[in-house]
């Protein structure tokens, strides 16, 4: 067993080392005029390992992601019941796509698609059974102590295998009733994956159509050649994070503002945006630099719930900041330029970390903190420390927008340069232990991640199949005239979805709905992005199950019902921010112009 866990780490390792090394390879080669074969086919594939391999590593550490409502279940037989019943049905939906995915390596190698002359695409896609039966075992083994405890999940899996075998069993059957069986186990801690994926499969086989067409679209977009940007930037912000960047950019931070009222709470703001931006609104930012910022703002008598407040809101500031992986996403999903959207983000990203900031100022003065002398030495002595890590953005943004490397390229070498500057210039990660954590952790995180994202995927195809946007569309533009109003309606609607999704499956699900409504009532495409994760980001503090919430009550160890309190002041001042980000587009469109795009 040890053996097969040191295997299935080393396998997905070498992946996510090969993204990396791959398209760095691949910039000089193309200047040389050669170029590497198939490259960009390569990169796909193994971005699809990455994804089904994290996802396993996920599930047997069992942090697969999931919404934190089955914490609210008090603790005894309510929470074990809801606890198993969670996990048969995310196996369930695991074995019924472990069968659906070996019918569909079983169609590709009859059709006999090539990645390269020796590699066919079967090949690659034999990670999804294999991954999705890992899966199911890990749900299986760790939905209880014993094995009279696991016979439910085990029924799960006979349920979801049955229903592989015999998919036309449900065609035109009411889908609604598994449908609720499916939210029901979510709300009670089933994994977000089983729950987009089980549905879409549902409503699927309902209209006659097998599961394996949910496997389809998780396949199409897994090989996007975008997609590969996302894991290989999640990648930079771990190395950033296990190395001691954060207390770099906190001291350099604190030499130039620590002067300002408030300065402090300023300094938590930017130095939590500029993690985010590199680890997306996942969380990472709360669990790794939490405890170190509540410290350094107690120590400097900040109020605490002033400071609880303050570091939940900013664990998702910087999603509008470039090249974050929000952004990326929306790019894939609604087809619109990536580089317009860095581009678009700039001013609303800088506008919500200085809302944010400001109101650390007040705090600052209100509560007459001590206010630390601006000193020119520490201030270039600290500049001179954290110069690696402010060049990061500046190196990405530059080979970009000069043409020099593509999207994921850019990423690939954001990769190399991290990795160099904190095991080698600083020497904060070693080669060792440090790095293998980097690793795994970063295909943790990817594989929750991407997983959810293929089955969203899954579940959006459906949607379109049913013309769901085209219908939803004639019923705005039935009822609603106003584009003010629009817009209005809008917000809210995004604000409860960010309240119960985290952003990426949002992303997937939502932006085929409100693109072309959005165009109807002209809305620039760019805008419309901005105002989605601006929305999006707002909704990680909406209680009462916003993921920073959550997130912030693990981290500093105080019931949620606190974290509520010290969230409302950031909820609304950020809620004014978004409002003005999607009231004046200048915001949005103003950089836009100003680079012809």
């Amino acid at each position: 067993m040890k053996a097969f866990r040191k295997l299935e780490e080393a396998t997905a390792g070498l992946a996510l080392g090969a993204m990396v090394l791959l398209p760095l390879l691949e910039i000089p080669l193309r200047k040389l005029g050669t170029g590497i074969p198939a490259a960009i086919s390569v990169e796909r594939h193994l971005t699809l390992w990455v994804a089904f391999l994290g996802a396993a590593l996920a599930a047997r550490d069992g942090r697969l992601l999931s919404l934190a409502t089955g914490q609210l279940l008090p603790e005894g037989k309510i929470r074990t019941a809801g606890g198993r019943l969670a996990s048969a049905v995310a196996a369930a939906v695991c074995a019924l796509f472990f069968r659906a995915g070996i019918d569909l390596v079983l169609e590709e190698r009859l059709a006999g698609t090539m990645i390269t002359q020796m590699i066919p695409v079967w090949v690659a896609q034999v990670v999804m059974p294999i991954a999705f039966a890992l899966i199911g075992l890990r749900l299986v083994w760790r939905s209880a102590d014993s094995w009279k405890g696991r016979s439910v999940a085990i029924l799960g899996v006979v349920l979801g295998l049955l229903l592989a075998q015999f998919p036309g069993i449900l065609e035109a059957k009411p889908s609604w009733p598994g449908v609720l069986l499916v939210l029901t186990a979510t709300l009670l801690g089933g994994p977000i994956f089983a729950a987009l994926g089980g549905i879409a499969a549902l409503l699927f086989m309902a209209d006659g159509v097998p599961p394996v067409a949910v496997l389809i679209e998780t396949y199409s977009l897994s090989v996007n050649p975008t997609l590969a940007a996302i894991p290989l930037f999640t990648l930079v912000g771990f190395f950033l994070a296990e190395g001691k960047a954060s207390s770099r950019l906190l001291n350099l931070f604190r030499a130039f503002v620590g002067w300002v009222p408030g300065g402090t709470a300023v300094v938590c703001a930017f130095v939590c945006a500029f993690f985010t931006v590199f680890t997306g609104g996942s969380g990472v930012t709360i669990l790794a630099l939490g405890a170190l910022l509540f410290q350094v703002l107690r120590e400097d008598r900040y109020n605490e719930r002033f400071s609880l407040g303050l570091l939940t809101a900013s664990g998702s500031l910087g999603l509008l900041l470039p090249p974050a992986l929000p952004l990326i996403l929306y790019g894939i999903v609604a087809s619109v330029p990536i580089e317009d959207l860095f581009i678009g983000g700039i001013i609303p990203g800088i506008l919500l970390v200085s809302l944010v900031a400001g109101w650390g100022v007040r705090e600052g003065m209100k509560s007459g903190v001590e206010r630390r002398p601006f000193d020119r030495r520490e201030a270039s002595r600290a500049l001179w420390e954290a110069k690696w890590e402010l060049l990061l953005p500046i190196l990405v943004l530059f080979v970009i927008f000069r043409g020099i490397a593509t999207l994921v390229e850019a990423a690939a070498l954001a990769a190399l340069y991290a990795f160099v500057v904190q095991c080698f210039v600083h020497r904060d990660v070693s080669l060792g232990s440090d790095l293998a954590r980097v690793f795994h952790q970063c295909l943790v995180l990817v594989g929750g991640v991407l997983l959810i994202l293929g089955m969203a995927m899954g579940f959006s195809s459906y949607m379109v199949d049913a013309m769901i946007p085209g219908r939803a569309l004639e019923w705005v533009q039935s009822h609603i005239d106003s584009r003010i109003v629009f817009l209005l309606c809008l917000n809210l609607f995004l604000l409860l979805v960010g309240a119960v999704m985290d952003i990426f499956s949002a992303t997937v699900v939502i932006v085929p709905l409100i693109v072309p409504l959005g165009a109807a009532f002209g809305i620039h495409p760019i805008h419309l992005g901005i105002i989605f994760v601006a929305n999006l980001e707002l909704g990680y503090l909406t209680p009462p199950v916003g993921l920073n919430l959550f997130l912030a009550s693990y981290r500093f160890d105080r019931p949620l019902l606190d974290l509520y309190r010290a969230a409302v002041p950031f909820l609304l001042i950020l809620g004014v921010g978004v409002l003005l980000i999607t009231y004046i587009p200048f915001l949005t469109t103003g950089l836009l112009a100003a680079f012809g795009r």
